[in-house]
C-alpha cells in the first residue's frame, strides 16, 4: 500500500492496498466507528490475481488477523459493525468476543436476493454484527415512520389500541431491518460486484457516531461508507485492494458506467482464479 492516499476529500482519505497495511499504520484507540464488509469467500470475481476462494480455515485465520487489528485501533466506546453471511458471522462473532468486544446486536438485514437452496430453508437475510469496545459512547436509536397501507393510506397495525400514544416520530428500529433495498439499478450501481445501500450506512453511522467522528472501512468496495460519511460530516478513512476508480468517480460525483455481469444483482456466478501457486488476500466486497 502506498504511504500516500490515492484520493482525499474534505473529510477523508482513500488508500489502495491490503487492509492490514492500513490498520498496522494506525495508532491504538484512534478510530470511533469501524464498518467492515469483507469478502464472503464465495469465489466472486474481484479482478486479476485476487482470490475469493480460500479454504475455510485460511479464510477464518485471515479474518481473525484484521479483526484483531481493528479492535486495537478502535477507541473505547467505539462501535464495530461487521456485515457478512450468517454462516461466517457465527464464527467471526467469536473472534470479536475473544478480543474483549461487547456484543450489542445481531441485526438481520432482510434482502431476498438469493435463490432457494434444495434441502434448506429459503435464505433471506444477511447478518450485521454490532459490537462496541466497552459501553458505547454514542448510541442514537432511530425511528421509522409508522407503516401505512399503500392503497388506502390507513395504518397497517393498530399497536394494541394504543396508536394515539405512539411517538409522532415513529416506531423504534428493531434488530430486523426490512427496509434496506438492494442496489440493482445501473444508475445507482458503481461496480460489477455487490454494492451496499446508502440507507444501510446512513443508519449505522447515525446510530453510533456524531459529526466529526472518524469512521474506518477497511474494505472500501464501491465506496458507500466513504460517500455517506462525507455527506454526514464524519471524518473517514479506508482502503481498497482492487480497482479504486469507481470509488473516486463516485466521490467526485462523476458517472461510472458498469457493464452488468448478467448473473444476478450481486455478481453471483462470477469466478476468480489466481495463477497457480500464487497466494493473494481476498478483495473487499
Amino acid at each position: 500500500m502506498s504511504s500516500k492516499p490515492v484520493f482525499t476529500t474534505t473529510h477523508g482519505s482513500l488508500y489502495q492496498g491490503d487492509c492490514m497495511e492500513l490498520l498496522a499504520s494506525l495508532d491504538d484507540n484512534s478510530v470511533d466507528v469501524i464498518f467492515a464488509d469483507p469478502p464472503f469467500n464465495l469465489n466472486k470475481d474481484y479482478g486479476k490475481g485476487i482470490r475469493d476462494d480460500l479454504a475455510e480455515g485460511e479464510y477464518l485465520d485471515w479474518c481473525a488477523e484484521w479483526i484483531k487489528e481493528s479492535c486495537r485501533v478502535l477507541a473505547p466506546g467505539g462501535a464495530f459493525w461487521l456485515y457478512n453471511l450468517p454462516r461466517w458471522n457465527i464464527e467471526l462473532g467469536h473472534k470479536l468476543n475473544e478480543n474483549g468486544m461487547l456484543f450489542r446486536h445481531w441485526v438481520a438485514i432482510d434482502i431476498k436476493m438469493l435463490l432457494p437452496i434444495p434441502g434448506r430453508l429459503y435464505p433471506s437475510h444477511y447478518s450485521l454484527l454490532y459490537y462496541t469496545k466497552g459501553k458505547p459512547k454514542t448510541f442514537e436509536r432511530p425511528r421509522l415512520p409508522i407503516q401505512v397501507c399503500r392503497h388506502c393510506g390507513g395504518d397497517v397495525k393498530d399497536y394494541g389500541g394504543h396508536r394515539n400514544k405512539m411517538n409522532p416520530a415513529g416506531v423504534n428500529v428493531s434488530d430486523v431491518w426490512t427496509d434496506i433495498p438492494p442496489v440493482r439499478h445501473r444508475k445507482t450501481k458503481s461496480r460489477g460486484a455487490n454494492q451496499l445501500s446508502e440507507k444501510l450506512l446512513e443508519r449505522v453511522i447515525s446510530i453510533s457516531s456524531v459529526e466529526g467522528d472518524l469512521v474506518l472501512d477497511p474494505f472500501g468496495g464501491s465506496g458507500t461508507t466513504f460517500a455517506v460519511a462525507e455527506r454526514m460530516h464524519r471524518k473517514w478513512l479506508g482502503t481498497e485492494l482492487g480497482d479504486v476508480e469507481p470509488i473516486i468517480a463516485r466521490l467526485e460525483g462523476r458517472e461510472f458506467y458498469v457493464a452488468a455481469p448478467n448473473r444476478g444483482d450481486a455478481a453471483k456466478g462470477n469466478t476468480s482464479k489466481a495463477p497457480s501457486g500464487e497466494r493473494v488476500r481476498p478483495s473487499p466486497s
